[in-house]
């Protein structure tokens, strides 16, 4: 696919696979534990700022309503269009993968997935969201939760055990449609901890998370584990399910991507602890210094790929995120 870029930009993405491994190649590669061949793979699990980069509107922004009754023309147009934003963006960013959000149904899903591999062939890793594992509540159901812990643990486990069945059910759907993997996005944590103790945990989201990676794994799939916040209490739980990745590793909850490597890095492929908090109000000094802490003690032994500890949000300043691409381009080569 030619560039369609038509919106200046500040950042020259470097070769990305000298080698002849496509930037796909080199990701599944990373995921596998090992050390590809040139620059660390880079991706983020959603890079909002479209309009900033490329003039146009992220596709999880745009105006969903009335969908059903759209023509099936206009709808593919639609998804024409979106599929042209995420490459676009990848292609200017120098990334490796692309996070599809879904637009309505599966089925436009799906298809969408179709239209990026037609317009890209093999060149990026696909994933989209294949999470079902109980998250952080929000405010209001919170308590009521909690308070089902107590009254009815089975009726919860049952209810997890299905949510389960539901997303490898759908999880076949994607990668008999060409998706490559999945991004499991259930936060789990905050700052100081989990929102579950870790006994607790270990009752109702680590033997179903497990069961949600391994089966997502026997179907081919690589697999992603997300949460924000403080996930040291719960690391081992986290990838008892053998995820090939592990992201956020959020430096703002005391995450260091150095402790990880020492205690899993062998295990899992690290992905993130670049930080998004210093990205928005601290210095340029400060920015340059995460994100070379993030390379120096990630990319040790393979098994890594740079990444910010949470997406490119909007309201971000992009020269910001253009800094620490800098920053890869300078510093993300393991061989020197």
């Amino acid at each position: 696919m030619q560039s369609t870029l038509d919106c200046p930009h500040t950042f020259e993405p470097p070769e990305v696979a000298p080698s002849g491994m496509t930037p796909r190649e080199k990701f599944i590669m990373a995921l596998k534990g090992g050390q590809p061949p040139g620059i660390v793979p880079t991706f983020e699990l959603v890079f909002f700022l479209t309009e900033e980069l490329l003039g146009k509107t992220h596709p999880s922004h745009m105006d969903w309503s009335g969908w059903g009754e759209k023509p099936e023309k206009e709808k593919e147009a639609v998804r024409e269009e979106c599929a042209r934003i995420y490459i676009e963006s990848a292609e200017a960013l120098g990334h490796s993968a692309i996070f599809l959000h879904q637009p309505s149904s599966i089925e436009d899903h799906l298809r969408l997935i179709q239209i990026v591999r037609e317009m890209s062939g093999m060149k990026y890793f696909l994933m989209v969201h294949g999470d079902a594992t109980y998250a952080i509540p929000n405010g209001q159901q919170y308590q009521k939760f909690v308070f089902r812990l107590v009254d009815e643990p089975d009726v919860v486990k049952a209810e997890a055990n299905n949510k389960v069945d539901a997303a490898l059910e759908r999880a076949r759907q994607y990668i008999d449609g060409g998706l490559d993997g999945f991004a499991l996005c259930a936060d789990y944590c905050f700052n100081k901890g989990p929102f579950l103790s870790p006994p607790m945990f270990r009752e109702f989201i680590t033997p179903f998370l497990t069961r949600l990676v391994r089966g997502q794994r026997q179907m081919g799939a690589y697999v992603i584990k997300h949460t924000d916040g403080d996930i040291m209490p719960i690391l081992e739980d986290l990838i008892e399910g053998e995820p090939h990745g592990l992201h956020s590793l959020d430096p703002q909850a005391g995450v260091d991507i150095r402790k990880v490597k020492e205690l899993i890095g062998d295990r899992v492929c690290l992905i993130g602890n670049v930080d998004c908090g210093l990205m928005q109000t601290g210095t340029p000094d400060e920015v340059r210094q995460s994100a070379e802490y993030a390379l120096e003690h990630g990319m040790p032994g393979g098994g890594c790929i740079f990444s910010t500890s949470n997406c490119i949000y909007p309201g971000l300043p992009l020269e910001r995120y253009f800094l620490i691409l800098e920053v890869w381009k300078e510093k993300g080569w393991p061989d020197q």
